[in-house]
């Protein structure tokens, strides 16, 4: 349609010396002169790509929209501390869906939680470089239904900060009404903790194989010289892990005779049964397989993925605390199921 002027009607206070505009409030317009359906197209570009890219490449190409670097960085910053503020405040977006809960082996309905970290790169004062910080990333879904998932994320509080968002979540979609919780971790430390606190039904807490597997094989590489031999060793041993369990595995490499072997070797081979000693509870594979349930906690690597690293991990980035923290909130509730976004930017227009 092009340029439209707008009349309105500016009121100033003899009294305070201030002015307002009432027509900016309905308008949806606020001091960064963008009305909320361009503010959440900054947004959108903003928690897609970087606020260069979104600046000079994407809202001119899809929008028309030339802002600055700065006006995208400052307006996706505050949506992502208001959406913050709202999950912490016990908000969740869009009406209540109870969702069609797969089955597992036993016929029980089931649903699946998880978390993960992932570390973020740290700008400090005048750009200097300081410690990296750690993105915590929880989510719910139900396996087997394409696109059931809630994530959410954060950086400032960390994983203990999450507990309380993502039980609401699992309230909004009906999470009780599963018959059983199953809960995959890579065995960071806390994160069972964290899972059996916040969802106690929890029914076990499962292992990534995928991360006890990746221990064997590296451990085989230093146990036998010959490449072809490691490689051998190591798929038999992820095999036997697969079909017989952790604690035969255990059993096993506690008998392996380490003696002729070299330093590095036993060093190698004292810390895996150290890491089979502390993680065997989570790794009665062969019962979770019967039962029909997940033991890769794929799911959550993608999460990390997808909801941290694609955004947050490119080329020479740094972030401030609260930037990264709020560019994770917007990434969590893009990631999530279909219809999350347009909830929430809705209730902030209604």
């Amino acid at each position: 349609m092009g340029p439209i002027r707008v009349s309105r009607a500016y009121y100033h206070c003899r009294h305070c010396g201030r002015g307002q505009v009432p027509r900016d409030g309905q308008l949806g317009l606020s001091s960064c002169d963008l009305s909320r359906g361009a503010a959440q197209a900054v947004t959108l570009a903003g928690t897609l790509a970087s606020f260069a890219e979104a600046a000079t490449k994407v809202l001119p190409k899809l929008t028309g929209l030339r802002v600055s670097e700065s006006t995208v960085e400052r307006t996706t910053e505050r949506a992502g501390e208001q959406v913050g503020q709202r999950l912490a405040a016990g908000e969740t977006f869009g009406p209540p869906v109870s969702w069609d809960w797969t089955t597992d082996a036993e016929g029980q309905t089931c649903a699946y939680v998880a978390a993960d970290s992932t570390g973020v790169g740290m700008q400090g004062p005048g750009g200097s470089a300081v410690e990296g910080r750690m993105a915590a990333v929880g989510m719910i879904w139900n396996a087997g239904d394409g696109g059931r998932v809630r994530y959410v994320c954060g950086l400032a509080g960390g994983l203990a900060g999450l507990g309380q968002t993502l039980r609401q979540q699992a309230a909004q979609v009906n999470l009780d009404a599963a018959q059983r919780w199953v809960a995959l971790s890579d065995g960071g430390a806390g994160i069972e903790d964290w899972l059996r606190t916040n969802f106690p039904r929890v029914e076990a807490v499962i292992l990534d194989f995928y991360h006890a597997a990746e221990h064997l094989c590296d451990w085989a590489k230093v146990w036998h010289a010959s490449v072809e031999e490691a490689q051998r060793v190591g798929s038999e041993w992820c095999h036997r892990l697969k079909h017989e369990g952790g604690q035969v595995v255990l059993e096993a490499l506690r008998g392996l005779d380490g003696s002729r072997r070299s330093a590095e070797a036993q060093e190698m081979h004292r810390l895996l049964v150290g890491y089979f000693e502390n993680q065997v509870h989570r790794m009665d594979y062969p019962t979770y397989r019967l039962k029909g349930w997940l033991i890769g906690s794929g799911p959550v690597e993608a999460a990390c993925k997808q909801v941290v690293n694609q955004r947050l991990k490119g080329s020479g980035m740094r972030w401030s605390e609260s930037g990264a923290d709020a560019v994770c909130h917007l990434r969590a509730l893009f990631r999530s199921e279909k219809g999350q976004w347009d909830a929430c930017w809705s209730s902030l227009a209604a």
